[in-house]
């Protein structure tokens, strides 16, 4: 995996992370929901990197 994958997916997880706890801080159980998925396009990217990488080698 690329270090600009990484970052990205670090990136989207912790925007997602900032979603999730506004929205539990609001109220706002759209805004939670959307952090929570975020949070696992985020991870599900980050596996899909470490299968490639696994391959490779």
């Amino acid at each position: 995996m690329s270090a600009s994958d990484k970052v990205e997916n670090t990136a989207e997880d912790l925007k997602g992370k900032t979603k999730e706890t506004a929205g539990k801080a609001t109220g706002n159980e759209e805004l939670e929901a959307e952090g929570k998925a975020d949070q696992t396009k985020a991870n599900l990217k980050q596996a899909a990197e470490n299968v490639k990488d696994a391959v490779k080698e």
